[in-house]
């Protein structure tokens, strides 16, 4: 039997008590005990007097302390930065911080930024001593860093003026031409991460032509890095050339403010020239890779007292800059259609970088360019001073969406790629094209941003060119919904609790309420004075729904009970970040449940997964078989998956444990040997499971022996009884299943975004069908959806602390993604006693 084909998804107070109003003395054993004490005398008086003048003298000087004298309490602050000196050739000798000609150009370095410092008043007063820290070539580049002693109240001055400094013309003394002075041009100087103050581990590496060196964070990869420290690797490459770091591993603490890895474009940490500060985890799919402007680079790891990981290894290697195609770009594009992409893309593009490329395609025709991916690094909000690219004479820059499209006005455009000296991105991919001025789109429809659809999509209620713009003057027949603002939206989506109009039309008048009452989710209308009144007046709960507030009654279906038996009325309060429970426990068994570790690209292509996004995916194989079935990681012994997976055929005992294995932080279906590989003890399908409807359609299964968490293998967050998974919520769904209807299953991990649909629409949808236990989820433009090979697998949703909760099991649906029939998943919270009971979990 071929699995894929066995139908594994889609086969058909107060205390109560009244004080006495009668008071009873107790007879006192020493009458002289209830007499009035006498007065203090006045000696007493007196001190109580001074006492107090003594306490309000105190209290007077700390505040005056406090509000004058502590904004004066010293501070210690560093700025790096650059010297370039315009009269002196680069010496090998100058990378030796030890040799004696680069101690005595440092010296003169350090003499001239202290005749800076004196000239320049507010700095003057604080300046302690200054360090040059390297040369590099062009004539002479010194990097320097300058320690200040700066009062509180001066610190904001004091970064102004060091501001000002900036690639200012710095002034010669008249003795600058005798014989071995100095000439100094530009200056550059941005203040230093104070967690940098510590007294680096400094290593120095030259690199050759096709001779790449490896470096690593301390210990790796036996040991995590250590605490409390900072390493810096200053590489250099030989002159006319360029660096390119690429990362072949990297897990630190997922806080850049904790451990973090900084990468310049310069050989100190100048600020200025910073190209990225990386934390977290990457996957090598994730490409961090980034190239420098020059034959310079800085490398620093940076950790604070702990939380220390694995860390990081990257190979570093030179790239002639002349004829390297990841750092050069621009030219004369001609013909009919062509790509365009930035430097180095889809990696990091190198700072300081200006690329023009002039678009010809014959007389009669325009062009069109469309952006596939665009992201560019920006500076202030709204605006392109930073990085940007240039069509024409319109500046683009941020991230921006892929249906970007721009078209000029004659046979010829002009794009242009800047970047600047910091802070460098993704970069972008366009693709140009030819086409005739008076037609556009031959035989389809023009959209307001210049794309092009079919004229079937025209008036069909979805949003088919991303700007609605095929959606808008329609005239819509009975079967859609008119909304008030234009457009057309199918019928089913009436009173489906998402305003799909954009304006509500299609969510008004769904239920017959008067003022002064509540419509509950099942229709039914009560006085509003019976909301949240600890009763359930709707009959389905929805009028104690989220009603912000905590007690200790009895709590109902849809209120979370926390361990001490308090009851919270806020919806969804587990694993959120906030201490609901006295107890804390809505938010101390939440673990790592749920998280996604692995930092994913913004780049990656289709939907294809990047290894680890989802670490509680699970593959089910037939013993030495292939993938049959998906599952979800809740504990270390125990996955969830879907109870069709598991019941019997005539040639096989799917019931059986002895006929599973068990797959954890797969990728690939090529790649089992990467996999943590386990077999099952238990397989314990729901007893009320039906074959026939699918209802009850989930099953437990107990690992032979628990799992280590690591990276790529964690759990998912189990949703509480009373957890709300409101309509219209984006949630994914995740497998190896078929990627189309009747095709074959993928190889490597599928992921999909759809949202929840209203089960009253989905019912009527699915021809009655569904049951209070079934999710519905889906796109129902279509061309989105779990398949055959899913079966069993997480619907998976976010929460806003960055958690994921496991919504529902994929279980059936009508084909695959077709039009208008969503995926139906057996609902988690439905399940979640039975979960506990069986698992402990």
């Amino acid at each position: 039997m071929d699995p894929m084909d066995s139908g594994m998804r889609y086969n058909p107070k107060s205390s109560g008590k009244d004080w006495d109003q009668e008071v009873t003395f107790l007879p006192a054993t020493d009458s002289k005990k209830l007499e009035k004490k006498k007065r203090p005398g006045k000696l007493g008086a007196i001190i109580a007097m001074v006492v107090f003048i003594a306490f309000l003298a105190l209290m007077i000087g700390l505040l005056v302390w406090h509000f004058h004298f502590r904004k004066d309490l010293k501070m210690k602050k560093m700025y790096s930065g650059t010297l370039h000196i315009t009269n002196q050739a680069f010496d090998k000798s100058y990378e030796d911080p030890n040799s004696t000609e680069f101690k005595a150009l440092a010296n003169q370095v350090a003499t001239r930024l202290r005749d800076i410092y004196s000239k320049t008043p507010p700095l003057s007063k604080y300046y302690v001593d200054s360090t040059v820290q390297a040369f590099s070539e062009g004539s002479v580049v010194a990097y320097y860093l300058s320690e200040f002693n700066v009062p509180m109240s001066q610190e904001a001055a004091v970064d102004s003026t060091m501001e000002s400094l900036n690639d200012i013309k710095i002034s010669q003394p008249r003795i600058s031409g005798l014989p071995g002075s100095l000439l100094f041009e530009t200056m550059t100087t941005s203040a230093v991460d104070s967690r940098m103050f510590l007294k680096p581990s400094i290593r120095r590496l030259s690199l050759r032509l096709n001779q790449p060196i490896l470096i690593e964070s301390p210990g790796f990869p036996n040991y995590p890095y250590p605490a409390n420290t900072v390493v810096q690797w200053q590489v250099r490459a030989d002159p006319g050339s360029i660096i390119s770091l690429n990362f072949t591993t990297f897990s630190l603490e997922a806080s850049c403010h904790k451990d973090s890895v900084k990468v310049y474009d310069s050989l100190a940490a100048i600020e200025s020239r910073i190209l990225a500060e990386k934390c977290g985890i990457y996957h090598q799919n994730s490409l961090l890779n980034f190239l420098s402007s020059g034959n310079v680079m800085l490398v620093a790891l940076i950790t604070n007292e702990d939380g220390n990981y694995p860390g990081f290894r990257a190979q570093v290697s030179q790239v002639a800059k002349a004829t390297s195609k990841e750092s050069t770009c621009g030219g004369v594009l001609t013909g009919m259609s062509g790509t365009i992409t930035s430097p180095n893309y889809p990696n990091y593009y190198p700072p300081l970088m200006k690329c023009e490329w002039t678009i010809q395609v014959p007389s009669n025709m325009h062009v069109k360019l469309v952006f596939t991916k665009f992201l560019m690094s920006v500076g202030l909000p709204n605006s392109c001073l930073k990085d940007y690219v240039q069509v024409n004479d319109e500046k683009l820059c941020g991230e921006l969406s892929s249906t970007l499209v721009r078209t000029s006005n004659s046979n010829q455009m002009t794009v242009v790629f800047n970047s600047d000296a910091s802070y460098v991105d993704r970069g972008f991919s366009a693709i140009y094209t030819a086409f005739e001025p008076t037609d556009p789109c031959p035989g389809k429809f023009l959209c307001g941003n210049k794309r092009c659809v079919s004229m079937a999509l025209r008036c069909d209620g979805w949003n088919d060119c991303f700007d609605n713009s095929d959606e808008k003057n329609c005239l819509c027949n009975d079967t859609m919904i008119s909304c008030r603002n234009g457009l057309c939206k199918p019928m089913f989506w009436k009173c489906d609790g998402v305003d799909d109009c954009g304006d509500k039309t299609d969510e008004l008048n769904c239920a017959s309420c008067k003022a002064g009452e509540f419509a509950c989710a099942n229709g039914v209308c009560i006085s509003e004075k019976q909301k949240c009144d600890r009763r359930n007046d709707c009959g389905d709960n929805s009028d104690e729904t989220d009603c912000g507030r905590t007690s200790t009654v009895s709590c109902l279906e849809t209120n979370y009970l926390c361990q001490n038996g308090q009851c919270v009325t806020k919806q969804n309060p587990e694993c959120d970040g906030v201490n609901d429970c006295q107890d804390g426990s809505d938010e101390n068994t939440c673990g790592d449940c749920g998280k996604h570790p692995i930092k994913t690209s913004r780049i990656v292509g289709g939907q294809e997964a990047t290894a680890g996004e989802w670490p509680w995916q699970v593959s089910l194989h037939l013993k030495n078989s292939v993938h049959v079935c998906g599952a979800s990681i809740i504990s270390e012994r125990w996955i969830v998956t879907a109870a069709h997976c598991v019941q019997d055929e005539p040639k096989m005992k799917l019931s059986q444990p002895g006929t599973w294995e068990v797959y954890l932080g797969l990728h690939s279906q090529k790649e089992l040997d990467k996999a943590v590989k386990r077999y099952l003890n238990r397989v314990i399908g729901h007893p009320d499971y039906n074959e026939y409807t699918y209802d009850n359609d989930i099953a437990l299964m107990e690992l032979d022996q628990p799992v280590t968490f690591t990276n790529t293998i964690r759990p998912i967050c189990l949703p509480s009884a009373s957890y709300v998974f409101p309509v219209g919520k984006s949630v994914w769904i995740t497998g190896w299943g078929a990627t189309r209807e009747g095709g074959a299953g993928a190889m490597v991990l599928q992921k999909a975004e759809v949202r929840i649909i209203n089960s009253s629409v989905c019912d009527s949808l699915m021809n009655g069908q569904i049951t209070s236990r079934m999710t519905c989820a889906g796109v129902l433009a279509g061309g989105v959806d779990a398949c055959q090979g899913d079966s069993g697998g997480p619907l998976s949703s976010s929460v806003p602390g960055g958690r994921m909760f496991l919504a529902g099991v994929v279980s059936w649906g009508d084909g695959c993604a077709r039009r208008n029939k969503p995926g139906i998943y057996s609902t988690v919270t439905k399940f979640r006693a039975w979960i506990k009971e069986q698992t402990g979990v």
